[in-house]
C-alpha cells in the first residue's frame, strides 16, 4: 500500500472542516433516505435485531435483491447461492477483486477510476490497465481500439462502473456490447460497479453488462443501498453472480468483515420493495440540482460537462487560466471557500485528468447556489 496514504475525499473533508467552507467533494447527501426505512431500521434495533445476521446476509434482503435485478432487468439470481450481502460496495469490490485476481494478473479499468479500484488491484499483487475515458460530443467515453490494446495474456478481469464515477456516463448498450466483446473473445470476468443505477438522467437508462448475451454466467454484478435511498452511512451493499463467484467472493469476504448491520440490511429490505417511488423523486430532484450546478458553473467561468447520472460534475479549469487541478483544490477553501476533489488522483495517466475538478450536487439547493456564488470571485 506504499503510494497510497490518506484517501482524496478525507484529506478534502478534513480541509473543508478546518477552513469552514463548502464541501462539495465527497459524495454524500445532506438530506436524510424514505422515512419509512429509517423507521424501519429504528424497530429493528429496538427489537434487539443487534447481532450477527448470517453472512451471506438476512434472507429477506437477499429475496429483495434477486427481485429487483429480474423485475427491473429480466436477471434472475437465486437468493440462496447467488446473491451476497457486504458492507457496502466498497468491500464488494474489494472482496471481488481479492477472491479474482491474483500476483501477476492484469485487470483492465477505466480512468479516472474510483479510488478503491487501485488500492485493491494492489491488495491482490494485480496490475492495473487502464483505458482513459475522454470527452466527446459532450460526454466521456472510451476508444473500443485502446480497451482491446489493454488486454493481453494475462489479463484476468476487467472493472466496469456504469453510472460512471467521477465522469457521470452511462454506457450506451453499444459501448457494452464492445466490452462484452471483449470479455467473451479473452474469456474476462467483468465485475460491474452499478451504485448509481437508479440515479440516471435525460432519459439515459442503465443497462446492466450481465444482461447481454453470455455475460450474466461471467459477470459479478455489485450494488448498494447508500446511493439509492441515500443512506451512504449504512455501507450496506451486495453482489449478484453466478453460484461459483459468490462461493469465492465470501470465502473472502467472511475474512475482512464476516457480516454487519442486522437492522439496516432489514430496512433496505423493506425499501427496494415500497421506497422505489421515492428514488424516483431523488433521481429527479438531483436532475435539477445537477442543473443548478452546472449553470452556477458555467457562469463562474468554468467548461462544466453535464453528468448522464451519479452525483458529480466533471468541470474543465482552463476556461479560468488555472491548470493544474491538484494545486487548485488545496487553494480553493480559502481562496473561494468550496472544497471540490481533484480528478486527476483518479488517472494513471494523470496529464489527462490534471485539468478537471469533481464538484457533487446531492446537496441541497441553498447549499449549492452559495457554492457557486462564491466561486464566480475566482474570475
Amino acid at each position: 500500500m506504499q503510494g497510497f496514504g490518506t484517501t482524496i475525499f478525507a484529506e478534502m473533508t478534513a480541509l473543508a472542516v478546518r477552513t469552514g467552507a463548502i464541501n462539495l467533494g465527497q459524495g454524500f447527501p445532506d438530506s436524510p433516505g424514505p422515512e419509512a426505512m429509517l423507521e424501519r431500521a429504528v424497530a429493528a434495533i429496538r427489537a434487539g435485531d443487534n447481532q450477527y445476521p448470517p453472512g451471506p446476509g438476512v434472507p429477506e434482503l437477499r429475496e429483495a435483491v434477486a427481485r429487483q435485478r429480474v423485475e427491473r432487468y429480466g436477471l434472475g439470481y437465486d437468493p440462496d447461492g447467488e446473491v451476497l450481502v457486504t458492507v457496502g460496495a466498497t468491500e464488494a469490490i474489494a472482496a471481488a477483486i481479492l477472491a479474482l485476481a491474483g500476483p501477476g494478473d492484469e485487470v483492465v479499468v477505466f480512468e479516472p477510476y474510483y479510488d478503491s479500484y487501485a488500492a485493491m488491484i494492489a491488495l491482490a499483487g494485480a496490475v492495473r490497465r487502464p483505458v482513459t475515458l475522454r470527452p466527446e460530443g459532450g460526454r466521456f467515453t472510451f476508444d473500443p481500439g485502446e480497451l482491446r490494446a489493454a488486454v493481453g495474456p494475462r489479463t484476468r478481469l476487467i472493472l466496469v462502473n456504469s453510472p460512471h464515477n467521477p465522469v457521470g456516463t452511462v454506457f450506451t448498450r453499444a459501448e457494452l456490447e464492445v466490452i462484452a466483446d471483449v470479455c467473451r473473445e479473452h474469456d474476462l470476468t467483468a465485475v460491474t460497479d452499478e451504485v448509481y443505477e437508479y440515479l440516471t438522467f435525460d432519459g439515459a437508462g442503465h443497462v446492466p453488462l450481465a444482461s447481454l448475451e453470455g455475460m450474466r454466467e461471467r459477470t459479478v454484478a455489485i450494488s448498494s443501498a447508500g446511493k439509492t435511498f441515500s443512506a451512504t452511512g449504512w455501507k450496506v451493499g451486495w453482489i449478484t453472480a453466478p453460484a461459483p463467484y459468490v462461493r469465492a467472493v465470501q470465502t473472502v469476504k467472511q475474512f475482512l468483515t464476516y457480516t454487519a448491520s442486522a437492522p439496516y440490511q432489514r430496512a433496505v429490505a423493506y425499501a427496494l420493495g415500497h421506497e422505489l417511488g421515492w428514488v424516483q423523486g431523488l433521481r429527479k430532484s438531483l436532475e435539477a440540482k445537477r442543473d443548478r450546478l452546472v449553470a452556477g458553473l458555467e457562469a463562474a467561468g468554468f467548461t462544466a460537462y453535464r453528468p448522464q447520472g451519479t452525483y458529480f460534475v466533471q468541470a474543465d479549469i482552463r476556461p479560468l487560466g488555472f491548470t493544474d487541478g491538484m494545486e487548485l483544490a488545496r487553494a480553493l477553501p480559502e481562496r473561494a471557500g468550496v472544497v471540490a476533489v481533484p480528478s486527476q488522483v483518479f488517472y494513471d495517466h494523470a496529464a489527462a485528468g490534471a485539468h478537471f475538478l469533481r464538484f457533487a450536487f446531492c446537496k441541497r439547493d441553498h447549499v449549492i447556489d452559495e457554492a457557486v456564488e462564491r466561486l464566480a470571485e475566482l474570475r
